[in-house]
């Protein structure tokens, strides 16, 4: 929800900062996202004069100008075609950040002319979507001010986090409220002005039992002028995002945003009989979002004799909208239920204002006033006569409109919440907030369909009181109830995010959803979201690796070069969601030096180290893990691999496909991990404490062997056999050089570690375990090479 601080003050009279202001919404549970004021990008655009224009030597359609910005003369080459000498503008100095085309100002020649700055457009300046023409200002504007100072540009855009059980804060007056009754100021009365009406409304309002419609109100306003609304009102809509289409149009979206009341308008002229709000008959109709939708038996639809004309609280339709040339207007003020509202937008994926707020209730007890309000506004813009409002209603509507009273016992503040206030400080807070006091406890005002019952006045007392009020109290511990004791599999988790940590991985948290697009890179995802929050988080993501990726491009992209993320969460299959811990390599391994000369970048055996010590951090048998090339259609196939146990996979690992990289914006060379937590052996739980440090007595020995192998041979298949000849004294065997000539054999050796543990080693002893070596890599198809 955006609103700016001159719309807030139309409803609240305060001194406030903005900082202030923003600090209490956040206290009240209005969380502040963003604010921003657009003076601040247009601080170095001024007020300047032309002092003269003539045409540039090089090009018919340029100017050269003079320009006075109040340090003298300045030339400026310019293509406006109103550009001329006596006019007023907005002048952008060299330095000067243009937002609207995304480009810094500086000095240059155009056409061999030399140019200092710009005069600007609306749209260069982001100030509308005019570019036929520089702005021209009034004649007394003074040359030299900040022209966002003089245009009143001075005005910050707050943007907050509404949650689903606040309907009246997706209106300023709702917000306004709030802060009023947490004394940041007063809340200003708005009377609705009177009308002089014009008979009757003779357009026939109908509404059917179970339509999901309960009471649709109108008014006809014949004879009125369509055109562009107010400066006022459009830089109103403009400054929170809203396009301005109409002075009609615009009125509607107004009240969207100030009171949190969606409206409609239809051009009446182009009605076929009377209004009648009814089920969807699987009618097709074109909705003003340029798309065309088809009214199921489930829709509400508003319908006149010829046909569909809109769902009902959702999207209106192309045929009854109005245009330049309408004349005579209905305007509709309506209520809709919210469940409907809601399952009609999930059912046809229509997401607008109007849905947002209709679907978490708008307040039924000012259907009449807002419908007067708006007519009223309507009259003051574009003129005409409106008749009398009619309104139509179903045996529901007295249910949906009947008061509704909860008791608050002024105890139970303290007892629930914590908090001790006096009974009249809690009276003077739910007063503010709307609520009247009544013989039967406080009846709730229609904007707060989620007030229930005793638990949730106290919660309003506490929050607008401050939840910061609230004392810290640790909870006590019960007799015999046993501390908290971590899971084998929390405990695991614990340890591989340390040690990925300790290896110089920064942890990332990214969403469990993403678009459809990336996962199909990874081979699709098998849940699809059918209502997702946006398209980029559609799918539950199928890999861990998505996430990370993009997060790494966006790091690459601000100038990281060396990016090495992990993340430690689930990943959703069809059959169940999977602990993975997963790693991303990106650009450079070791940086360019004196001594190497150019950075290294990563490759797949740097991915492969880390994928092996987070393994053996979590208790995997590593030295009996079996490696096999290629790791799938994500992964370089000549350059991945997968480490198994038996059958198990537990980790996969390697350069990421080129295309992939490509696709996800990632440099060539990204090496990439994934390790499957839940694949790993189960291990005995040694508790805490270590075992105890017995070093050797004896001194180790090592011994190099040389073996001609097979072209496939894989050098841990060979590393495997050697260790396995003497598991009593050989430690470690570890490959030191790899030779092949042009043509001939490939050659491995090997450096066997040996430690003795209760004698020392003979030479026949030595000979013996030489010839158990030996005859091991024969098993693998290896010869010591002579």
């Amino acid at each position: 929800m955006k609103f700016t601080l001159s719309w807030l003050r139309d409803h609240l009279e305060t001194t406030a900062s903005v900082a202030e202001i923003a600090d209490k919404l956040t206290a009240l549970g209005l969380e502040v996202e963003g604010i921003d004021n657009p003076a601040e990008k247009l601080a170095p655009f001024v007020v300047a004069e032309v002092l003269s224009a003539e045409r540039h030597p090089q090009a018919d359609k340029l100017q050269v100008l003079q320009v006075d910005a109040g340090n003298g003369p300045m030339q400026v080459v310019c293509g406006a075609p109103n550009a001329r000498a006596g006019m007023k503008g907005v002048f952008g100095p060299p330095g000067a950040y243009v937002p609207g085309s995304d480009f810094t100002l500086k000095v240059a020649a155009i056409r061999g002319v030399e140019s200092n700055g710009m005069m600007c457009s609306e749209r260069e300046l982001e100030l509308g979507t005019g570019h036929d023409g520089i702005i021209e200002l009034p004649g007394d504007a003074p040359v030299g001010q900040s022209y966002a100072a003089y245009a009143g540009l001075e005005d910050p855009v707050f943007d907050i986090a509404v949650t689903p059980n606040r309907p009246d804060c997706f209106g300023v007056r709702g917000i306004a409220r709030d802060l009023a009754a947490a004394g940041l100021g007063t809340l200003r009365a708005q009377p609705v002005r009177p009308l002089a009406e014009d008979g009757a409304n003779p357009v026939s309002i109908t509404v059917e039992e179970g339509s999901g419609c309960e009471a649709f109100a109108a008014r006809l306003i014949r004879g009125v002028t369509n055109g562009p609304s107010p400066d006022w009102l459009q830089a109103r809509l403009r400054a929170v995002g809203l396009r301005p289409i109409s002075a009609l149009v615009d009125v509607t979206n107004f009240f969207s945003i100030d009171q949190a009341r969606p409206l409609h308008v239809y051009d009446a002229a182009l009605l076929n009989g009377g209004i009648a709000v009814r089920r969807g008959r699987q009618e097709r109709f074109d909705a003003l979002n340029d798309k065309a939708y088809e009214a199921t038996a489930e829709d509400c639809v508003i319908a006149d004799d010829k046909g569909v004309l809109g769902l009902g609280g959702v999207v209106g339709g192309v045929s009854t909208g109005v245009t330049e040339g309408t004349s005579d207007v209905l305007l509709e003020c309506a209520w809709f239920d919210p469940l409907a509202i809601a399952r009609t937008g999930q059912r046809h994926q229509v997401h607008t204002d109007a849905r947002a707020r209709f679907e978490r209730g708008v307040d039924p007890l000012t259907l009449q006033e807002m419908t007067d309000a708006a007519a009223a506004m309507i009259v003051e813009l574009c003129g005409g006569s409106p008749t009398a409002r009619s309104m139509a209603t179903t045996a529901r509507w007295s249910e949906v409109t009947a008061p509704r009273s909860v008791p608050l016992r002024p105890e139970r503040v303290e007892t629930l919440a914590g908090l001790s206030l006096p009974p009249e400080e809690q009276n003077r807070i739910l007063t503010a907030l709307g609520f009247v006091a009544g013989a039967n406890g406080w009846t709730v005002p229609g904007w707060r369909p989620d007030i229930d019952g005793e638990a949730d006045l106290v919660e309003e007392v506490a929050r607008v009181a401050g939840l910061d009020l609230l004392p810290s109290t640790p909870l006590p511990r019960e007799a015999g109830v046993a501390k908290a004791v971590a899971l084998p599999s929390q405990r695991l988790e614990r340890r591989v995010r340390r040690a990925a940590a300790a290896r110089g991985f920064n942890e990332a948290i990214t969403w469990s959803f993403i678009s459809e697009a990336d996962s199909t890179l990874f081979g699709g995802g098998a849940h699809v979201l059918a209502n997702p929050i946006s398209e980029e988080m559609k799918v539950m993501r199928p890999s861990l690796l998505p996430g990370l990726a993009r997060a790494a491009a966006r790091n690459l992209s601000r100038g990281a070069t060396s990016v090495r993320l992990f993340e430690l969460g689930r990943r959703y299959l069809a059959d169940a969601e999977r602990p993975t811990l997963s790693l991303l390599m990106a650009g450079d391994a070791d940086p360019r030096s004196w001594q190497s000369g150019k950075a290294r970048g990563f490759d797949a055996y740097d991915v492969k180290a880390a994928a092996l010590a987070l393994l053996a951090e979590a208790g995997a048998p590593v030295a009996n893990l079996q490696l096999s090339q290629g790791a799938g259609d994500a992964f370089h196939p000549g350059r991945s691999a997968t480490l198994r146990l038996g059958k198990a996979e537990l980790a996969r690992f390697g350069e990421l496909h080129p295309a992939l990289a490509k696709a996800l914006d990632l440099p060539p060379g990204t090496q990439a991990a994934d390790l499957y937590l839940d694949a790993l052996p189960a291990a005995r739980d040694k508790g805490r404490a270590r075992p105890a440090f017995t070093p050797p007595a004896l001194q180790p020995v090592t011994r190099d062997f040389a073996f001609v192998v097979p072209e496939g041979l894989a050098a841990g298949d060979l590393v495997r056999a050697v260790r396995g000849a003497d598991k009593a004294l050989i430690t470690d065997v570890r490959v030191f050089d790899r030779y092949q000539p042009a043509e001939g054999d490939l050659s491995l050796a090997l450096e066997v570690a040996l430690q003795p543990t209760d004698k020392t080693l003979t030479e026949a002893d030595l000979l013996a375990l030489s010839e158990k070596v030996v005859a091991a890599a024969a098993k693998v198809g290896a010869i010591l090479r002579s």
